[in-house]
C-alpha cells in the first residue's frame, strides 16, 4: 500500500495495491505492507531481500488511543470522529521480539528507504518483504519495485520550525534540565528532527511564555543564567553557546529566540529566574506588568548582551525574534507597546509572531505575521513579503492538517501549498508537548494523545518517546517530510522549466486552481501528481547533469 492510507484494526481494507513508485536519489521513499492472520501469531519475522537492503528500515504500525479525535466545527473530509484506537506511532522491531498478528485484525509495517547520506544507485530495485514465522515458515510476501530517477532533491530552502519543548524531554526522562543526560535528549531530538526538514529551532534565552495556564508555571529551561544586584543584572551565555553548538552539528539553519511577552496578549512577563545574594529565585513572571520600569530596565540590559553574543556568533543572518504568541484584535495596544521596548534593541532582525488580524500587519505593527491557514486570504492578497503561515487544532475546516482522524494526503498537501505561493516559512507549535493542555499534568504520550482533551489527536506532538532516548516517529511525521520533499521537487522542476510552468503542471486538469482551502481530496492524485512531476524530472534530467548545490 502507499504511505498515505491508514489501516484501521477494526475495519475492512479497502486500499488498492501499490507496487511501484519512483523516487530522487537523495529522497526518503516509504510505502506500507498489510497482513492480517485468521488466527494470532506471536513472533513474526520481518525480512528484507532487496540490493537496498542496507538502507530499508521496517517498523511496525503502532495503534494510539484517542478519546479526542475531531472538534465539533470540522468539514467532511475526515477518516472518522468516533474515539478508538488510530493507526500512528511507528514503533521499532525488536529482532528477538519480532511482530504479532492479532486474530483477523488488519496491521501493517512501514518500509522507509532511506539514501542517508549517500544517494541512491539509479534504476529499477525490486523490494521483496516476507513475513516468517517463528519456526521459520514462510507466512507472505509483498514486492514493490521501486524506480530511483538520476536527479537530486535541491536543499531546502523553506523555514520550518516545530517547537521543541525542552521541559518535557526532562519530564518524561526524569532527568534534570540542562544535565548531561538532558543534553543527550536534546542532540538526539534536534538531529532527528534536522533530518525531517525542521531546520529552526525555538530557543529559550528565558522559559518560553507559551501553552501555559495563567498564574501557573512551566519547569525552568532558560538558557541564559541571570544575577541580580539591585536593578544591575550580568548574563552568562555558556548554556546558549552550548545549545547553538549543538544546533550547529545537527545542520540547524535558524534560530528562533523564545517570546519575551506571555502568550494571547502581550500583558505580562515570561517567567525569568536570577540569581540574587547567593540564592535562585524567580524574579519575573504573571505579577510584572509587562511594559512597567522593573521589566523594561531588565530587556534594556539583556537585549544589548544578547545582540552581541549573536554578532559575536556570526548568527546575525539566522535569528529570528517573537514578541507574543497569537495576539487577538483586543491585545493590539499592549502588543504595540511590548513590541516598542525590544524594537529599538532589535534593528535588522526579522520579529514576527502567529496572528491571523490582517490589521497588525496593515498598521506597520507587524512587519512579518505569521496568518493561520485559513486566515491567510488577506495576506497573500496584498502580496506580503516572505511570508509564512502556520495551523493548529483550530483549522480544521478545509485547509490542511494532520490529526489522526484525516486522511494522510491532508498532511502532504500543504507542501504543494507552500510551493504554489511561495511562502518562506511553515511553523507549528508541538513537536514534543507532553502536558495536557496550559501544561498543567505531565502525560504518556503513547496514552493520553489529546493532551488531555485539550486539543483534538494529533495536534500537540509528532514524535513519541523511545526507550532508549531517541524519538519514536510517527505517520503524521513521515508524511510531513514527504510534504517538503514534494515542495524541493517542485523546486527543482521550477529549476529545469521555470516558475509558471511548476504551477501549470502541479494544477494540470484542475476545474480550479490549488488553494489553501481549496485541493483535490484523496491520496490518488497526490500520488498521481508526485508520478507526473517525477516523469517531468526525469526528462529533464537525462539532457544535463543534475547536482545538488551541497556536493
Amino acid at each position: 500500500m502507499n504511505s498515505l492510507w491508514k489501516v484501521f484494526a477494526d475495519e475492512e481494507l479497502a486500499a488498492p495495491a501499490y507496487e511501484r513508485g519512483t523516487t530522487l536519489k537523495n529522497e526518503v521513499y516509504a510505502f506500507q505492507v498489510a497482513y492480517r492472520a485468521p488466527w494470532l501469531h506471536r513472533g513474526i519475522r520481518v525480512e528484507v531481500d532487496s540490493q537496498l537492503a542496507d538502507r530499508i528500515e521496517v517498523r511496525f504500525v503502532g495503534l494510539a488511543p484517542s478519546d479526542f479525535p475531531a472538534r465539533d466545527n470540522h468539514d467532511d473530509d475526515f477518516l472518522r470522529e468516533t474515539p478508538g484506537l488510530y493507526p500512528d506511532p511507528l514503533l521499532p522491531i525488536d529482532p528477538a521480539e519480532g511482530i504479532h498478528a492479532p486474530p483477523n485484525q488488519w496491521r501493517a509495517v512501514w518500509v522507509t528507504i532511506d539514501p542517508c547520506d549517500a544517494p541512491l544507485p539509479k534504476g529499477e530495485h525490486p523490494i521483496r518483504i516476507r513475513f516468517v514465522s517463528e519456526e521459520g515458515e514462510a507466512l507472505g510476501q509483498a514486492e514493490f519495485a521501486l524506480d530511483v530517477i538520476p536527479a537530486l532533491l535541491p536543499q531546502q530552502r523553506l523555514l520550518h520550525y516545530e517547537w521543541l519543548h525542552f521541559d518535557c524531554l526532562g519530564t518524561y526522562y526524569r532527568v534534570p534540565v540542562f544535565s548531561e543526560r538532558h543534553w543527550e535528549l536534546l542532540e538526539n531530538y534536534v538531529r532527528k528532527a534536522v533530518r525531517y526538514g525542521i531546520n529552526t529551532f525555538l530557543t529559550p534565552i528565558v522559559t518560553p511564555p507559551l501553552d501555559t495556564k495563567i498564574g501557573g508555571e512551566r519547569p525552568t529551561v532558560q538558557l541564559v543564567d541571570i544575577e541580580k544586584t539591585g536593578d544591575r543584572y550580568a548574563f552568562g551565555f555558556d548554556k546558549l553557546k552550548r545549545w547553538v553548538d549543538l544546533c550547529n552539528r545537527c545542520g540547524v539553519s535558524h534560530f528562533e529566540f523564545s517570546h519575551l511577552f506571555t502568550q494571547w496578549g502581550a500583558k505580562h512577563a515570561p517567567k525569568i529566574v536570577a540569581t540574587e545574594d547567593g540564592e535562585e529565585r524567580r524574579i519575573f513572571g504573571w505579577e510584572t506588568d509587562a511594559t512597567g520600569p522593573a521589566y523594561r530596565g531588565f530587556l534594556d540590559q539583556l537585549l544589548p548582551e544578547l545582540n552581541r553574543f549573536i554578532q559575536d556568533h556570526g548568527l546575525a543572518e539566522r535569528s529570528i525574534f517573537h514578541v507574543s504568541d497569537e495576539p487577538e484584535p483586543q491585545d493590539f495596544e499592549a502588543y504595540s507597546q511590548a513590541k516598542a521596548i525590544i524594537a529599538k534593541h532589535l534593528k535588522g532582525y526579522p520579529i514576527m509572531d502567529a496572528l491571523s488580524d490582517y490589521k497588525f500587519y496593515e498598521s506597520g505593527l507587524v512587519e512579518r505575521p505569521i496568518p493561520a491557514s485559513d486566515h491567510i486570504g488577506p495576506f497573500l492578497e496584498n502580496g506580503v513579503p516572505g511570508l509564512w503561515t502556520y495551523y493548529c487544532n483550530a483549522q480544521q475546516d478545509q485547509v490542511a492538517n494532520r490529526m489522526f482522524s484525516m486522511p494522510s494526503s491532508r498532511g502532504r498537501v500543504i507542501g504543494l501549498q507552500l510551493y504554489k505561493f511561495g511562502l518562506e516559512g511553515f511553523a507549528h507549535w508541538g513537536y514534543n508537548f507532553w502536558y495536557t493542555r496550559y501544561a498543567t499534568m505531565a502525560i504518556d504520550p503513547y496514552r493520553v494523545t489529546d493532551a488531555g482533551m485539550g486539543f483534538p489527536s494529533g495536534d500537540s506532538h509528532l514524535v513519541y518517546p523511545g526507550d532508549d532516548g531517541q524519538p519514536v516517529s510517527s505517520i503524521r511525521f513521515e508524511v510531513l517530510r514527504e510534504a517538503l520533499q514534494d515542495l524541493r521537487a517542485l523546486q527543482l522542476y521550477e529549476s529545469f522549466a521555470g516558475k509558471e510552468a511548476a504551477v501549470a503542471l502541479l494544477e494540470q486538469g484542475l476545474t480550479r486552481p490549488i488553494t489553501f482551502a481549496d485541493y483535490p481530496r484523496g491520496d490518488a492524485w497526490l500520488l498521481a501528481f508526485r508520478e507526473r512531476l517525477n516523469d517531468a524530472i526525469r526528462e529533464r534530467a537525462t539532457k544535463r547533469e543534475v547536482v545538488n548545490e551541497e556536493e
